[in-house]
């Protein structure tokens, strides 16, 4: 008799970041995560976290409606089902409940995690073996401080944590924010690579003038530059520029990322499980992108160890991240709540071993910093 789904917990836990780390639409000192522990009839535990920005900064989901929403309206979903038919369990959640990716990406998580346990198989393993074991990580710039950003980047070379950098801007004035970023670019030279992120704080006519002086001053990658649904305009955006543009709140899932390519959009795509659902659901993106020539970008929604593991997983199984991943997420939380933490050394990350996702709680930490 197959195993099936007995409990799922739900805990807020808020962790301390390491410095304030400032978007255009929020300034972070505190990540709260939401973990799932979701467990089965044969004695298993499968963990999975939702994680989102700045609480409703930067989407519809908040770290209190993910839990609420798991709590009283899919957890009631799973409880009883067979435990390893993980697409039935997605097809089930989507059927029944509208939206709320981060909460579905948190739960098929937890289901990867506990039949990887079951059949002693990484996460990665059961989506078709890993291509990669250690994986690019670039390194957000973000305290807002010129000096600072330099003095930063700088330490993290010399450390080799990290050669690529990406700058959060759009929260000042544009020709401010270029000043700010032709200054990092200018200090660190050919030692580093240097992307931005607008997070959609500009309109077109601004981005004109602010992605030019970007790409004078030998910047690489422009992330969602315009808002999400202004389809057309990033595509006379990448038409128009040799930088490459990077698409990340345009594109969710699988079918925006069929519209941006049949519309011609060359670039980038930015992969974040939490966008598409889940694991699963950013493969079915990343495929599509594959086939467009489109290249792929591992993206976080700063997610601590157990979300950025899943991440890992998934990414490992595809050929080739052109633009890299910015799963640097755990170390930019002052703490963590696991046993192990991920290994970051030579510019990049290992991908955690062991059946699952290769994750223990620590349940002191995890004990010490939930929400009460």
């Amino acid at each position: 008799m197959s195993a099936t789904i007995q409990s799922i917990e739900t805990l807020l836990v808020d962790l301390p970041t390491i410095r304030p780390h400032k978007l255009s639409m929020t300034t972070m000192a505190c990540q709260t995560l939401v973990i799932v522990r979701m467990r089965h009839s044969d004695g298993i535990e499968g963990l999975g976290e939702g994680t989102t920005i700045g609480g409703l900064a930067y989407g519809p989901e908040s770290p209190e409606s993910i839990k609420c929403n798991i709590d009283a309206y899919l957890a009631p979903l799973l409880i009883g089902q067979p435990s390893g038919n993980v697409n039935a369990l997605r097809a089930l959640l989507n059927r029944h409940a509208r939206g709320n990716m981060i909460a579905k990406s948190a739960l098929e998580t937890a289901l990867l995690d506990a039949q990887g346990k079951r059949l002693g198989l990484s996460v990665a393993e059961l989506l078709g073996g890993a291509r990669q074991a250690h994986l690019p990580v670039l390194w957000t710039l973000a305290s807002g401080d010129t000096a600072k950003d330099i003095e930063e980047a700088r330490l993290r070379l010399e450390q080799r944590r990290h050669c690529d950098f990406k700058l959060k801007i759009g929260a000042n004035p544009v020709k401010q924010d270029v000043r700010h970023v032709a200054a990092i670019k200018e200090a660190l030279g050919d030692r580093a690579s240097v992307r931005v992120d607008v997070n959609q704080a500009w309109d077109e006519s601004t981005a004109v003038y602010g992605i030019q002086a970007l790409q004078d001053a030998g910047i690489e990658l422009i992330e969602q530059a315009i808002p999400a649904r202004e389809h057309a305009g990033l595509i006379r955006l990448a038409d128009r520029f040799n930088v490459p543009m990077l698409a990340d709140e345009a594109v969710q899932d699988a079918r925006d990322g069929l519209d941006l390519a049949r519309g011609g959009f060359s670039g980038a795509f930015a992969l974040k499980i939490a966008k598409s659902g889940g694991l699963q659901g950013v493969l079915e993106l990343a495929h599509v992108a594959q086939a467009a020539g489109i290249g792929l970008y591992g993206g976080t929604l700063l997610e601590g160890t157990i979300g950025t593991a899943a991440s890992l997983h998934a990414w490992a199984t595809l050929p080739e991240m052109a633009w890299g991943t910015e799963m640097f997420g755990p170390l930019l939380l002052k703490d963590d709540i696991v046993v192990e933490p991920l290994r970051y050394r030579e510019f990049g990350v290992d991908l955690p071993a062991g059946p699952g996702l290769g994750i223990t709680l620590d349940e002191d930490k995890l004990a010490h910093y939930a929400r009460k």
